[in-house]
């Protein structure tokens, strides 16, 4: 199974913004990645995603033009949602592939995740359970959905993310050896992180 990978880039990223420049976007700030070479963070996430196959699909709002244009450089398709709430992006974008085996929700600000394992992650999906990796600190990110929890995506809102789904569900932790599953770029002091 497959599932369609879905990469969340429409948050405001409040902190971030009140320690950098003035209009500075986190998701745009240079970052350097994994093999040391710097692009932006949203760069970073999305290129570790390159090589996993199945649809793709990016929300971001639409006064975010450079955020799309990445997005679609790497394959995706573009979502423009008004409203920064991680439950409206996850509702819209589970709507652009409702038919999908599944949805690999990945957030943008998480660039030091290898893409290892997205894979494993990606690979371990199921109709009936929910995937987390797991590297010794309780549950990681990215989180992969089967499709039987389509209904649930869809009927989130405003800033209501996904965990509400996990009560009852059964959730498959999937043991990597991976720092990157736990760090996000909250702050500009994040950009410097070594992994």
């Amino acid at each position: 199974m497959t599932p369609c990978i879905v990469v969340l880039a429409a948050g405001q990223g409040a902190r971030f913004q009140a320690q950098a420049q003035a209009g500075q976007s986190k998701l745009l700030a240079p970052c350097p990645g994994l093999d040391g070479v710097e692009r932006p963070v949203l760069a970073q996430t999305l290129r570790s995603l390159d090589g996993l196959p199945g649809e793709r699909v990016l929300v971001t709002r639409p006064d975010r033009p450079e955020i799309a244009e990445l997005g679609r450089l790497h394959g995706f398709q573009v979502i423009l949602v008004p409203s920064p709430g991680m439950g409206d992006s996850l509702a819209a974008a589970v709507a652009a592939a409702p038919l999908a085996a599944g949805w690999l929700v990945v957030l943008g600000d998480m660039p030091f995740i290898r893409p290892d394992t997205y894979r494993q992650v990606s690979m371990a999906v199921h109709d009936q359970i929910i995937c987390v990796p797991v590297a010794g600190q309780g549950y990681g990110h990215p989180v992969a959905f089967g499709s039987a929890f389509a209904a649930g995506l869809m009927g989130l809102s405003g800033d209501q993310g996904a965990r509400r789904l996990f009560a009852g569900a059964t959730v498959v932790e999937i043991a990597v050896v991976d720092p990157g599953i736990y760090c996000d770029i909250d702050l500009p002091s994040d950009l410097l992180r070594r992994l």
